[in-house]
């Protein structure tokens, strides 16, 4: 569906996305994961033809973008980050006009606009103005806007950012239900459990540059020999003694909670629980877990995906 070779793009001095490559199989969900200022947007913005790149080539549904600019763009439906939607028209008026724009028009843009409005959970509120709405309710009208026109391929730029837990799930199921009926999707995100539950391959981004790419079991590979294991831990807990296990490269606490993030299977286990009972520290709730991208993410560039 989308193959991308080669990007890059600067402002003025600063290299916004390095010589970046990926490629998007139909149907599927591809993920671009990286803190703020990674270069996701910026990818995005080349990708949809709202700004030149300085180098590379895109191609979308088999078309090159500098030479079919038009013909991709209504291949493409674009969900921005910061909301692309008029406050003092309804919800029905907002969709509507987005539909005209792809040249949909009469009984087909009526139809349109009402099955999108429906899909996102909106049509009992499509004669209401937006200035009314929630957050969330305004981030699922954006999506409706840029799916309005059923396009081949819908990007999403951090659709889920500062909103409530009930508009966030409604999204998730909303994309979830979209690539079931076949759609192809790039997402962009800095939430890592967003990533992990929606996306086929994910593209970890970091200072303009993809530093990895793959499933998520493929990114697993990458830091094989990294373990963790996660106890709720009651009483005076000697921390001292457990950063002296061998492999134990870092504790992380919050609360009660202790995680353990090892390398290599030696013996960190049956070192933990021998100064744990010797201590009598209590052990309410005990995991051990593979590595998540959170810890993907810091391993490849040294920093936290929150950072």
């Amino acid at each position: 569906m989308l193959k991308a070779k080669g990007i890059v793009k600067r402002y003025d001095k600063k290299l916004a996305v390095s010589d970046i490559s990926f490629q998007i199989n139909d149907g599927e969900v591809y993920g671009l994961l990286g803190p703020n200022g990674a270069g996701k947007s910026t990818t995005i913005n080349v990708i949809s033809g709202l700004i030149k790149k300085d180098a590379g080539e895109i191609i979308i549904g088999g078309k090159n973008l500098d030479k079919n600019l038009l013909e991709c763009k209504m291949m493409l439906g674009i969900v921005p980050q910061e909301l692309a939607i008029y406050n003092d028209l309804s919800a029905e008026q907002n969709v509507s006009f987005f539909g005209s724009l792809y040249n949909l028009s009469g009984k087909k843009l009526e139809e349109q606009t009402k099955e999108t409005l429906d899909y996102v959970g909106l049509y009992d509120r499509r004669k209401e103005k937006v200035k009314t709405f929630s957050g969330g309710m305004k981030r699922r009208l954006n999506i409706a806007c840029g799916l309005v026109h059923r396009p081949k391929l819908l990007i999403l730029d951090e659709p889920t950012v500062g909103i409530d837990p009930q508009s966030r799930n409604h999204i998730m199921e909303s994309i979830m239900r979209l690539n079931s009926e076949g759609m192809t999707i790039l997402y962009t995100t800095h939430y890592m459990e967003e990533a992990e539950q929606l996306c086929n391959r994910i593209a970890i981004m970091d200072e303009g540059q993809i530093v990895a790419q793959g499933t998520l079991q493929e990114l697993r590979q990458i830091i094989e020999e990294h373990w963790f294991i996660k106890m709720r831990l009651i009483g005076e807990v000697p921390m001292d003694e457990l950063r002296l296990i061998d492999g134990i490269e870092q504790i992380d606490i919050k609360d009660f909670n202790y995680r353990f993030s090892c390398k290599q299977k030696k013996n960190q286990l049956r070192d933990l629980l021998d100064i744990l009972i010797h201590h009598h520290v209590e052990i309410s709730d005990m995991s051990i877990d593979e590595a998540d991208l959170e810890d993907i993410f810091l391993a490849l560039t040294g920093k936290s995906l929150r950072d």
